[in-house]
């Protein structure tokens, strides 16, 4: 029946333009500019660095609508492009998971009766197509949604007698390899200015500046698609569409963070007068989920009842007062926030407090990253941004973003804001009341799909521990300990809170309230009452030849007795008088008494109320 209706159709378009002259595309031919990893810094954003110099993009905006506000529904590739190719958030339907779906047993389906947008559009008539990246996170028939293969990037001949055509060319944006490019058109890193949320130094003038060189690169390509459709009388008939899926890959608190420099992309649109305005400038917040509603519009296809975005050029288009935004795992990183963002501010809701801001990724090898560890460890990065990277996660942020556009000041537990925050919350609820399948733990087999022989993250979250082996019974998996250069056949407890994504290697509490994230690198927290108790489980220590002793690196403002014990019997106690620098207190095991059989470890403090506790290291020690 499709293929009948098809051929239908193109004998009804042949007829026309035999009898009438009229254009063999009654419809519009729609293609999308699909930029990896770009910020909205062009000259016709007015960013004084590329004014000038992205010309094509520029001509686009001048010509047609230029969004200033646009934000993508999550802040990585593949959970971005599973929303948009749906028209719907990717927590609503499964796919919010990076990189899901990538073996036979990790299948994510689709709700039933749920439609990719190119498949609705090829029912309809229309030539499909995408040149590059894809990366959906369920599964998918490549043949049903696309059918049609384009051949070369900027080469649209074979599309005249294959009209209407809604297309996607995908153009590396961000990741653009600018090492080569002409002398002439590169950025000096002394002319440009570093967002606050970075150390303002050569290294990041450097990371910024290629930013800006890898839009240039895109610039000069998007000028060569548009001279292609000129070439080949596509153009006067073509809505074409730029814009990006999330902010810079190589900029930190941008690409995978639910920031603004994460979420706030480049839209620009130009087409026929039928369906796109000339020369306008629009302010209102804008998801990018509208883009596939008005996408249907355009083609004149009904949108399906499950889309969340609307036509943004109907007669009856209605501003929105908010937009939201998702985060959960990050390749082999489990996290799970969430975020609107109002006309002046944005509130995040964090769900695993465990995890530091900066958690272990991809970018943990390059030069800027590491850059930023080495300040912090010389304690000469500065106090703003020793919390916004290495600071304790607190499960809400407010932040007024005209204001702040870096997100430096956190307003939560200002009072002048108190109302703000209330309304956000709620505003927030609202959105997830219409569903949110992030709440749910992934499945067990998807995970080790996920972790299993990667590169990334190797046991970093506490949720891959289910599932990876550890052979001496240290509590911690081999894996992990190889990848943090820890001897993974020793047998010996060694718990470090040293900033890592996996912040409280695993220790938890019911007693204690607070966060036990390290804040600053360190696992803290204060006293609920006179006792709390942290505690760790997964061991399976055998070893029984040594006696032992727990060794605690501590600093408190409050003289406290600490007591260890595991899940048989107290092993030992000792005293620890408050001081204001870091002591380490050794804690002999009783006599007679072993870490063998030990599944669970317990340390209780006894102190008063409110008293602070910070925690280097917890390590088991030979004794002599």
């Amino acid at each position: 029946m499709f293929h009948t209706s098809r051929f239908f159709t193109a004998i009804f378009f042949f007829s026309l333009t035999v009898s009438t002259g009229f254009s063999f595309a009654q419809k519009p031919n729609i293609l999308w500019i699909y930029a990896e990893d770009t910020s909205p810094w062009m000259g016709c954003y007015g960013d004084a660095v590329n004014v000038d110099a992205t010309p094509n993009i520029d001509a686009i905006a001048e010509a047609g609508v230029r969004f200033n506000r646009a934000y993508v529904p999550a802040p990585v590739c593949s959970a971005t492009r599973s929303a948009m190719i749906i028209g719907q958030s990717a927590i609503r339907f499964g796919a919010h998971q990076h990189r899901s779906s990538r073996t036979p047993k990790t299948r994510i389906p689709l709700p039933q009766n749920y439609k990719l947008l190119p498949e609705l559009l090829s029912e309809q008539g229309y030539t499909t197509f995408n040149f590059g990246k894809a990366d959906y996170n369920f599964a998918w028939n490549q043949g049903k949604t696309y059918n049609h293969k384009l051949k070369k990037r900027t080469d649209f001949s074979e599309l005249v007698n294959k009209q209407p055509f809604f297309g996607q060319i995908q153009l590396r944006g961000g990741k653009n390899n600018t090492e080569n490019i002409n002398k002439e058109i590169k950025v000096d890193p002394n002319s440009v200015v570093v967002p606050a949320d970075y150390p303002n130094n050569k290294i990041f003038k450097a990371v910024v500046a290629q930013h800006y060189d890898a839009i240039r690169v895109d610039d000069n390509i998007i000028g060569k698609i548009i001279q292609q459709l000129k070439e080949t009388g596509l153009y006067k008939n073509t809505i074409i569409v730029y814009f990006s899926d999330h902010g810079a890959n190589n900029l930190l608190r941008h690409k995978q963070m639910l920031t603004e420099g994460g979420l706030h992309v480049p839209f620009v649109v130009m087409g026929p007068d039928k369906y796109v305005p000339s020369a306008k400038v629009r302010n209102d917040l804008v998801n990018m989920l509208d883009l596939s509603a008005t996408t249907l519009s355009w083609a004149d296809v009904e949108i399906p009842n499950w889309y969340e975005g609307q036509n943004l050029f109907s007669k009856n288009f209605t501003p929105r007062s908010f937009v939201a935004a998702h985060k959960d795992r990050l390749d082999h990183t489990i996290d799970r926030v969430r975020t609107i963002r109002t006309e002046n501010y944005r509130y995040v809701r964090n769900y695993k407090l465990d995890r530091i801001f900066l958690q272990p990724q991809y970018r943990d090898s390059k030069n800027f990253t590491k850059n930023l560890h080495h300040l912090y460890n010389s304690g000469r990065l500065s106090k703003v941004h020793k919390e916004i990277y290495f600071g304790e996660r607190p499960a809400e942020e407010l932040y007024n973003v005209s204001k702040d556009p870096a997100m430096i000041y956190n307003l939560v537990g200002n009072p002048t804001f108190s109302l703000e925050l209330e309304r956000h919350r709620k505003l927030l609820d609202e959105w997830l009341a219409v569903g949110d399948m992030g709440s749910e733990a992934e499945p067990i087999a998807n995970l080790k799909a996920n972790g299993d022989g990667r590169k990334w993250g190797e046991g970093v979250n506490p949720e891959y521990e289910k599932y990876r082996i550890d052979l001496d019974g240290d509590g911690l998996s081999d894996r992990w300990e190889i990848a943090n250069n820890r001897d993974p056949q020793d047998g010996l407890l060694y718990f470090d809170f040293d900033c890592g994504g996996w912040q409280t290697e695993g220790w938890e509490s019911t007693d204690i309230s607070s966060n036990l994230a390290g804040s600053l690198g360190y696992l803290d927290f204060k006293l609920d009452n006179k006792k709390g108790t942290i505690h760790k489980t997964g061991f399976q220590i055998r070893e029984t030849n040594h006696q032992k002793s727990i060794a605690i690196k501590i600093k408190s403002n409050a003289s406290l007795k600490i007591l260890v014990a595991n899940d048989h019997s107290e092993l030992g106690s000792a005293e620890y008088s408050g001081n204001s620098s870091f002591q380490e207190v050794l804690i002999p095991l009783n006599k007679n008494t072993s870490l063998s059989g030990t599944t669970k470890l317990s340390i209780s403090f006894f102190g008063n109320k409110n008293d602070l506790i910070e925690i280097d290291y917890i390590k088991e020690v030979k004794t002599k």
